[in-house]
């Protein structure tokens, strides 16, 4: 493999990897959201009222959150290849636990399971994904966070299929498992092989040079080469230790404004998918109408995604994300101030479409942090952001209740002009 690999030119490895990381994106963006028009069923076959069933639902994001730590060391044992494609193997299996749960707990279990899996997969192609840009010298990220909203709703159109022609879960999910295996076991041959810092340019990751600020590499360089020591992970005196430890408090408190902009992402995306039905229908809207909130919502958000890397590439991340913290700010606060079905519906689209690329912005920006091992500032802020999920349904839930539904999605506003502040600390530009 090592005397094959330089005959491959680096151009069409770089397209052959970045549509089979896409295709990872999809695969997991389908496997669970297969399961999700299934939960009627499930529930009725278990037997259990809401409040059981939304316990059980609820393993998902704590299994997400307790082993989503461990996807930094796993990227950097095996690779986030590995770790990604057949990461997502292990979670199609898991999911075939599923329709032999013989109670809630067991059902729970199984969302655990599944929920852990996605966690580690979900960094692992992400570290992936910023692998096949820093080689494209453009952003990529927010198109590959697109194709797994496809994924998404490919999966969910399958579920939604399979439920209405009453087909059996068991063989649904196995065919399901079957299909998305093979999907992700075809898309690793052709992922880039190497370290995970392979495709870096050669030279120390200093603040003062992130990596998406330093020139390419001279022609004829090997991208696959990884980068030398760089003084500060070997240092020979105090005054290098100290600079070693600047270093790592400046990534903490760069993982905590990361993470900050990151639980606002959550937030937003969890509202426009927990609580937008149950707005419009509070507004008298009838049910095929309330269900268009979490439609328009994924719509915008998933053309924002998919159209957002040139204009990320044009004026920059943090431009970008302040404007659309404006833009979700102004467009909800709007929403609210005046309310009405068709007031909420443009809410819930300019909250999807400013938000569209927060996640991969800060993602990219985490992976960039100096003086911290490969995929450690991924694993914090993708850990973060999981977080947000499980935490922000239950801080708009106690807002609901103790005031109403609509003071609880000033959150989305909230959300928007913290996220104007906390972008300062996004890279800005990608060389190109």
């Amino acid at each position: 493999m090592s005397t094959a690999a330089p005959q491959t030119p680096p151009v069409r490895r770089a397209r052959l990897a970045r549509v089979a990381v896409a295709a990872l994106f999809l695969t997991n963006g389908a496997v669970f959201f297969n399961v999700v028009p299934r939960y009627p069923q499930i529930k009725a076959d278990l037997g259990v009222g809401n409040a059981i069933f939304g316990a059980a639902l609820a393993a998902f994001p704590l299994g997400a959150l307790l082993a989503g730590l461990l996807a930094g060391v796993a990227v950097r044992r095996w690779g986030s290849a590995r770790v990604a494609a057949f990461g997502i193997v292990l979670t199609t299996a898991a999911t075939l636990g599923i329709p032999f749960a013989p109670n809630w707990v067991a059902f729970g279990g199984a969302l655990f399971v599944v929920g852990a899996l996605d966690a580690i997969v979900d960094v692992a192609q992400n570290a992936h994904g910023l692998r096949v840009q820093r080689l494209y010298r453009r952003s990529i990220l927010n198109s590959l966070h697109g194709v797994w909203s496809v994924g998404a709703v490919l999966g969910g159109l399958m579920g939604a299929a399979a439920a209405g022609l009453h087909l059996p879960l068991e063989i649904h999910l196995s065919i399901s498992a079957a299909l998305f295996a093979a999907v992700a076991l075809v898309a690793y041959r052709f992922l880039l092989p190497g370290p995970e810092d392979a495709e870096r340019p050669a030279g120390p990751r200093d603040a003062a040079t992130p990596a998406d600020h330093r020139p390419p590499p001279p022609a004829g360089q090997d991208n696959r080469t990884p980068d030398p020591p760089a003084a500060h992970d070997n240092p020979t005196g105090p005054a290098a230790g100290a600079r070693r430890r600047s270093f790592t408090w400046a990534a903490v408190r760069m993982l905590a404004a990361l993470g900050g902009l990151a639980a606002c992402g959550a937030l937003v995306e969890d509202a426009g998918a927990s609580w937008g039905a149950l707005y419009l229908s509070g507004l008298r809207a009838d049910a095929a109408t309330a269900g268009l909130a979490v439609v328009v919502f994924q719509i915008a958000m998933t053309a924002g995604r998919l159209t957002g890397d040139r204009v990320v590439d044009r004026f920059g991340r943090r431009t970008v994300a302040r404007a659309g913290g404006v833009l979700a700010a102004v467009g909800m606060g709007a929403a609210l101030a005046v309310p009405s079905i068709g007031t909420a519906l443009a809410g819930f689209a300019l909250a999807g479409l400013g938000f569209a690329t927060l996640v991969p912005a800060t993602m990219h920006t985490a992976d960039e942090l100096p003086g911290l091992p490969a995929g450690t500032g991924l694993t914090v802020v993708s850990w973060l952001l999981r977080g947000g999920f499980l935490l922000s349904p239950l801080l708009v839930g106690l807002v609901a209740d103790l005031v109403s539904l609509r003071a609880g999605l000033l959150s989305v506003v909230v959300a928007g002009l913290v996220t104007v502040v906390l972008a300062r600390v996004l890279v800005n530009r990608t060389a190109v």
